[in-house]
């Protein structure tokens, strides 16, 4: 079995090194890759919340107003009712 030089040695070990500085920055950029696309999804989190409060904002007036309009029109069919019951009434039913 060879023994490896003090030169050999000590290349190996320069080889690991630097394979462990590539490692490193691939791990940062991937970590600095990360951190950008978590900004962004908190981003478009935060705009669709605001959208969404925005929505039930819409949606509770549009209730309401659904609610007025459902009021008005019964008070009608009541008014066209009493009419109908004054016309049978004056046509001699």
């Amino acid at each position: 079995m060879n023994a490896l030089t003090g030169m050999e040695k000590f290349s190996h070990l320069e080889d690991k090194i630097y394979l462990t500085i590539e490692y490193a920055k691939k791990m940062r950029e991937e970590k600095e890759r990360l951190e950008k696309e978590l900004a962004a999804v908190k981003s478009e989190a935060s705009g669709a919340i605001s959208e969404k409060r925005v929505l039930e904002d819409k949606i509770t007036d549009l209730l309401s107003e659904r609610d007025s309009i459902q009021l008005k029109v019964e008070a009608m069919l009541d008014a066209l009712t009493l009419i109908d019951a004054d016309v049978a009434e004056a046509v001699g039913r």
